[in-house]
This record gives structure tokens, sequence and C-alpha cells, in this order.
């Protein structure tokens, strides 16, 4: 879901397990073992689901943005009052543009800031800009939204990061880079969507600028890299059938992953 057209770039395979996932490499706090997968194996399997079995990409995002908005109160230990969600033009972005709608219906003060202008987001992320515009959301955007950012992040309750997801594998750059500095040294709490913006999901490294966050809110399946990512872990569902990981040869989150609830706490497992 956060692959964030970046389908052009290498992916970075050191130290990738060569069948694209590694069975149990996470478990739940009730001793449920979870399955991690690779960048490239997550672009398949958002593939298989929208392109194969029809799921909307919209849908995904926003299921992404309202366990994004639960896992916020996990954070927090509460409703946060304020909050500001640094969010970029592709899907990770539009999950983040979601939270901020079902924070700010909540009841949060939520201030978004947009590595690009407004005008320049598409598809499913411009709407979600579209339908954030129903609510009191305060925008920042252009050529000032990085130094803006420096002021807004400071004593919020959580700033969510929801700047570039799986797809990365080269350092940072431009505003998303800055921005992701502003998060990391400013932020008072840091919640990262998916995978921490500046981490490779492969790998885990940090070949730049980085956010390092206190919670990362994973979506479907953690990836290979977030083992190496500091912060708690969590694990959010965002709707995707079984029938689509067994069509991408993924092995599939068990019913009892989730249970009853949509965001769960996962560690990562001693075996070697």
């Amino acid at each position: 879901m956060s692959g964030d057209g970046e389908d052009s770039r290498r992916e970075s395979e050191f130290d990738a397990p060569e069948s694209g996932f590694e069975e149990g490499a996470f478990v739940t706090s009730r001793g449920v073992r979870v399955p991690a997968v690779t960048a490239r194996t997550m672009r398949a399997v958002d593939r298989v689901a929208v392109e194969d079995v029809g799921l909307p990409l919209l849908s995904m995002m926003e299921n992404a943005g309202r366990n994004l908005a639960k896992a916020s109160r996990a954070v927090v230990g509460g409703q946060p009052r304020h909050a500001v969600v640094v969010a970029g033009g592709g899907g990770n972005g539009g999950g983040g543009l979601a939270s901020a709608r079902h924070l700010e219906n909540h009841g949060t003060d939520v201030t978004v800031v947009l590595d690009r202008a407004r005008d320049e987001l598409e598809g499913d992320p411009a709407h979600q800009a579209n339908a954030l515009s129903g609510t009191d959301a305060t925008v920042l955007d252009g050529e000032d939204a990085v130094q803006e950012a420096i002021d807004a992040v400071l004593d919020v309750d959580v700033v969510v990061d929801a700047l570039v997801g799986y797809g990365l594998t080269d350092a940072l750059q431009g505003t998303a880079g800055d921005l992701a500095q502003v998060i990391d040294q400013g932020a008072k709490r840091a919640l990262s969507l998916d995978v921490p913006s500046g981490f490779d999901a492969t790998t885990g490294a940090a070949p730049g600028r980085a956010v390092r966050p206190d919670a990362t809110l994973a979506l479907a399946l953690p990836k290979t890299g977030l083992d190496a990512v500091p912060g708690d872990l969590l694990l959010g569902d965002i709707g995707i059938p079984a029938d689509v990981y067994e069509q991408a040869s993924v092995p599939a989150p068990t019913p009892d992953v989730f249970g009853t609830e949509y965001v769960v706490a996962l560690s990562a497992t001693d075996d070697d």
C-alpha cells in the first residue's frame, strides 16, 4: 500500500531472504508468529490485491489511516490533543492524510505538513486531501513548509511520519529529507507508518537522514528490515484477504494474529 511509486528504483537485497519472506520473524504479544516480507514481495502482494482481486487502494489507505489514528492513542496513552502529520505524495502519505481526518473527527487538533504543494498531489492521496478539507485541520505546504514544520512539531503530543513507504532504497533527498530531519530532531513522540522514513524496508539500513520513531505501525505484514529499526512495532490489518497472499506465494497472517483487534503489538523473535 505504501510503495510510493518507487518501482523504478533498484531494491537493495543485501541480506534479504531468497524466498522474499521470513517465516515467524516476529511474534505478537499473545505468542502468535508472523512472517516478514521484503519490499519486493510486499509490492507483489499489493499488485495482486489491486489488479487481480480488485481490492481498491483507497480502501487499504482508509484502513491504514484509521489504524494509524488508533496507534497514535497507544503511543500517547490516550487521545492526542495536538498532532502533526507529515505526509508525502504516495500511498504512505495518503494513509497519513486519512489518519489526520480520523484524528480530527475524534477531537485532535491536527496540523498536516506536506512535502510538496497541495495541488501537486495526484490520485488517491489527492482524494484523501480533498476529504481532509472537510475538517478543521491546518495544512502547511509549499516553499515554507519545512520552516513552518520546525515550529509545528514542538510540544505536540505526537508527530506522525507518513513521508515515504517501503519503496525507499536511497538516502532521502530534498524536502522529504529535510522534514524527516525535523521530525527526528524536534518531535517529542514520533509514530511512523509502515516503515520509518529514511530506512530501507528490506535491510533496515538508513543510508541518510531518517526518522527514528518511538513506534512504527507496519501494514499487513512487517517488513524484514523492521527488526533493525528503533522503537516499538505495531501491526495493522488493512483488509487484504488470504487469497491475495496465496497468489503472491506468501504465508498469510493467520486469523489469530489479530483476533478481535485491528492493531496488535509485535516483537522480533530470537531465532537465528
